[in-house]
């Protein structure tokens, strides 16, 4: 996978949890707004490997995670993310929503709309933690 790969599934899986989510089924948008998050990291990753270099080995085997808190320093934005949440308050709490997010999500049938409403709120806009990523990848 490279990086153009994982920006069309984070871009194709928001779509679909709008879709999810305008029908009802919110325990599917609520966990593929988590993977949107999740591959727009992992696009951050391969930025940073330049083509035609023998990737870092401790970061490709890191890189295999569902961990977005692990995604975000490995993708090198830790630092920077931490100053822009102390800056943007909006950013701050929509990361706490978002943060909690797991791969077990997708084994949860009891999710709520309001949760899914909460998650979706917190990927998208002018605040959004997927917004923010993406300006970056």
């Amino acid at each position: 996978m490279n990086r153009a790969i994982f920006q069309k599934i984070s871009e194709t899986r928001l779509r679909e949890a709008r879709i999810l989510l305008k029908n009802k089924y919110y325990s599917g948008a609520y966990y593929l707004l988590g993977y949107a998050v999740e591959c727009a990291f992992k696009a951050c990753i391969a930025k940073q490997v330049k083509e035609y270099d023998f990737p870092d080995k401790k970061l490709a085997a890191e890189a295999f995670t569902h961990d977005l808190e692990k995604l975000s320093r490995l993708a090198g934005l830790a630092t920077e993310f931490e100053k822009d949440k102390k800056v943007d308050k909006k950013l701050e709490i929509n990361w706490a929503v978002v943060k909690d997010w797991s791969e077990e999500s997708r084994y949860e049938t009891g999710i709520s709309r309001p949760q899914a409403d909460d998650i979706m709120s917190a990927c998208i806009g002018k605040h959004g933690v997927l917004q923010w990523i993406k300006r970056r990848w």
